[in-house]
């Protein structure tokens, strides 16, 4: 028996231990490679790319016979390293122990790799698009049964009056409403204030200074109002619903309350989508006003149209039914932001990372369904409060 021990060669720093990762044996006309020593990633750390490289050109010879045995510890890197030198496939003479058999079985079971598409520059559109249509249609399903829970649960509580959860219809009507009166009327003023200077100074041109009221009142009452609500409420409001319905996922605090037999919807959903349907309009009603008044302070300024004037002409230049037109919408607004932020929320898997990208998509899709109702109501609305 012959025996060749050659050590590795490499032009970094010297190895420290003195023993191979390997050996060369030839017996009876039959080479054989025999692995030693340790092959972790502390072992192999600065020798990876080497022993890499030899093993490989070892793995090339088919008729060379592995003898694993000799190892003495072996991780994933280890591992890894001999699988990468052997093409994912075993060789056909291979001594292993039970251990490491088990670590190269659990390798042969991973999916191989996708081959490459020839057409995949061409087909992608289509594909985008399948996956974009099947994820609304899920979306929608999903939306469509938290909807229909939520009526069978307000039939219950016709029903049953005792169990309605007033505390927390009451605290979501808070957190919603009067908590978000500062920012809505802050961003309803600064709204006012522009657009009613820059208006003003284009009637100016003309001569129609008085037509200021006319503009500030549609615009204002009929469609900036809610809007600007609606907007300000789904990034606020429907974002901190999606994330405490998320975290209650991530911290198993929902899957308690199933184990009680405290229902979600009941609990959670429902007192949210009243109370955002309750605070909604009151909160189109206060952004509009403070708007007005932010209109009116500029209008005043620029144009010389007193205070007094302009809440006098105002109800005749602008009909009521605007008016309740915009609480409509805030109403309408109002429970589907909650709807989509509850949707989301409960889809929320209990990771950190679908936590922020649920969150994300439940503020852009509210946004998305606000700007989509409020075009509906011009459409179907588009002869009312007008003259």
């Amino acid at each position: 028996m012959n025996e060749i021990k050659p050590k590795l060669m490499s032009t970094g720093p010297t190895p420290t231990s003195t023993d191979p990762w390997y050996r060369l044996r030839t017996d009876d006309n039959s080479p054989c490679i025999v692995l030693t020593g340790n092959y972790t990633f502390t072992a192999l750390e600065h020798k990876l790319d080497l022993l890499s490289t030899e093993l490989a050109m070892h793995a090339q010879d088919k008729n060379l016979a592995w003898d694993l045995t000799g190892i003495e510890q072996m991780d994933a890197v280890g591992t890894a390293v001999l699988w990468r030198a052997w093409q994912a496939q075993r060789p056909k003479r291979l001594q292993l122990r039970p251990e490491q058999k088990n670590m190269f079985e659990r390798l042969e079971k991973l999916p191989a790799l996708p081959s490459k598409i020839r057409y995949r520059d061409l087909l992608w559109p289509v594909v985008a698009l399948g996956k974009l249509a099947v994820s609304l249609w899920q979306h929608a399903v999903g939306l469509v049964m938290l909807i229909g829970q939520l009526l069978l649960d307000v039939f219950y509580l016709i029903r049953h009056p005792v169990y309605i959860p007033w505390r927390e219809i009451s605290a979501n009507l808070y957190r919603t409403g009067a908590q978000a009166l500062g920012i809505t009327a802050l961003v309803g003023f600064l709204i006012g204030i522009v657009l009613s200077y820059l208006s003003s100074r284009q009637l100016q041109i003309f001569g129609a200074d008085i037509f200021i009221i006319n503009i500030l009142g549609f615009s204002i009452i009929r469609e900036l109002g809610p809007m600007l609500a609606a907007i300000l409420v789904a990034g606020r409001s429907g974002s901190s619903m999606t994330a405490q319905l998320g975290v209650m996922r991530v911290t198993q605090e929902l899957d308690a309350l199933t184990v009680m037999g405290i229902s979600h919807s009941q609990r959670l959903i429902l007192p949210k989508v009243l109370g955002l349907g309750i605070a909604m309009p009151l909160l189109v009603m206060w952004t509009s006003a403070i708007a007005l008044l932010g209109g009116m302070v500029a209008a005043e300024l620029q144009l010389g149209l007193s205070v007094q004037y302009f809440l006098s002409e105002l109800p005749d230049a602008v009909p009521i039914a605007n008016l309740w037109l915009g609480l409509s919408k805030g109403i309408v607004c109002g429970m589907v932001i909650a709807l989509i932020a509850c949707h989301f929320g409960l889809r929320i898997k209990p990771n950190t990372e679908s936590l922020g990208e649920g969150t994300t998509a439940s503020v852009v899709t509210a946004i998305t369904m606000v700007i989509i109702i409020d075009a509906i109501f011009a459409v179907i609305f588009s002869d009312v409060g007008l003259y």
